[in-house]
């Protein structure tokens, strides 16, 4: 647990008693400002650890990597203004963002910051990077500020906090033992050695999709296309390809070892046929390039995957959705397709929100309302455990 310098951390030996009370181990990282604010003795008595205030104390250096490995997970409670601009830069200069930096656990942060300072533009852009890294942001109440205003802002109370963390660890593991194979972002085809051909992928939805699957216990192999996007969670792995024949060269090698395989990658249709290997100059000329089809990733691994493996594929229509996806489910033996409609506001690239409707074999169409990523990747998840347990209890 990382305390910071806000009022709120007088909350923390109250939040560190409710936690120990339900069995966890708690070991309190907390930055100078915050030793002014409450006593490291008062945290390492209900904590029955040493608080850790330096990463060098005296003669003695406090191994933050060790902390950073130590823990299932890393709760940022509270996490100041100040605090969460270093987490989203990647600023070091206490022992709390050290240990950050080097935890390989889901990371949980209770903001706690007068209200104007949580509503400023570039509060509100370092939360989104964070939520980008996949750490979970837990909302902050409205009620009476330090300023003595009234307003948004307020550190959630210890008991929403410990409510929270004990959902977040009492979720039912319905993967745990099983692998999965995630395909996420674009693919770039390259015309020469400074131009390509690519799309607006992002990958915020097939990385939003591995995290939800790593969550549930799977352990993930996530094969990521180019982008700046990253995920840290401890169970998945992530292999980075540029370029459709890397995706489907990673895709063939891993899937076999796969129960479960996710195609939400905007892999290229088509790629030059011959990249030159120098730049192309301009001509006066009209310029012709050759392009030839790619290798089919998910038609490939539908006349591989055994009884019973789970495959699912991704449609991103603009018109005749339905026949379409339905279309794809039959000819590429896939599981489940989930499509998209460009003609839906919110959905597709490069949004932090999706609109989906899903289809198997079943011969139903599901459709869901406009949603964030987060929401979306639940709710195929959640889709596809239902598909694994029928294939499994045939």
């Amino acid at each position: 647990m990382g305390v910071s310098g806000s009022i709120a951390a007088y909350k923390t030996p109250e939040l560190v008693r409710l936690l120990v009370k339900q069995g966890a181990s708690v070991k309190v990282v907390i930055t100078p400002s915050a030793t002014q604010l409450v006593s490291p003795l008062a945290l390492s008595t209900v904590s029955g650890h040493p608080v850790y205030s330096q990463v060098q104390d005296g003669d003695t250096w406090n191994n933050h990597v060790d902390l950073g490995q130590w823990g299932d997970m890393f709760l940022i409670a509270p996490c100041t203004a100040n605090t969460l601009a270093k987490l989203a830069t990647g600023l070091c200069d206490s022992i709390l963002t050290a240990v950050y930096l080097s935890a390989r656990c889901p990371v949980c942060i209770a903001p706690a910051m007068d209200e104007d300072m949580w509503l400023h533009p570039t509060t509100q852009n370092n939360l989104r990077l964070v939520q980008e890294y996949g750490h979970t942001v837990i909302p902050v109440g409205t009620g009476f500020l330090a300023s003595g205003l009234i307003g948004q802002g307020r550190m959630a109370e210890p008991e929403e906090i410990t409510d929270f963390l004990i959902q977040f660890f009492s979720e039912k593991q319905v993967f745990t033992g099983k692998t999965a194979l995630i395909t996420a972002g674009p693919t770039y085809e390259a015309i020469d050695p400074v131009r390509f051909i690519g799309n607006r992928s992002t990958g915020k939805m097939g990385i939003a999709l591995a995290e939800s699957l790593a969550q549930k216990g799977a352990n993930v192999h996530l094969v990521l296309g180019p982008t700046h996007l990253r995920t840290n969670h401890p169970r998945i792995q992530t292999h980075l390809v540029e370029t459709s024949e890397e995706m489907y060269n990673r895709c063939i090698e891993i899937f076999p070892k796969t129960d479960i395989a996710i195609m939400a990658a905007a892999v290229a249709d088509y790629k030059p046929e011959q990249p030159t290997a120098h730049k192309i100059k301009k001509k006066e000329t009209a310029l012709s390039i050759t392009l030839t089809r790619t290798q089919d990733i998910l038609a490939t691994l539908g006349t591989i995957k055994s009884p019973n493996q789970i495959l699912v594929g991704f449609a991103l229509e603009t018109d005749n959705e339905i026949p379409n996806a339905q279309e794809k489910l039959n000819k590429k033996n896939a599981d489940m397709i989930v499509l998209n409609s460009l003609q839906d506001i919110g959905a597709g690239f490069g949004t932090d929100t999706n609109k989906v409707t899903l289809l198997d074999r079943s011969g139903t169409a599901k459709s869901f309302p406009l949603q964030t990523k987060k929401e979306v990747a639940e709710i195929i998840i959640n889709h596809i455990a239902g598909l694994t347990y029928a294939k499994e209890n045939l």
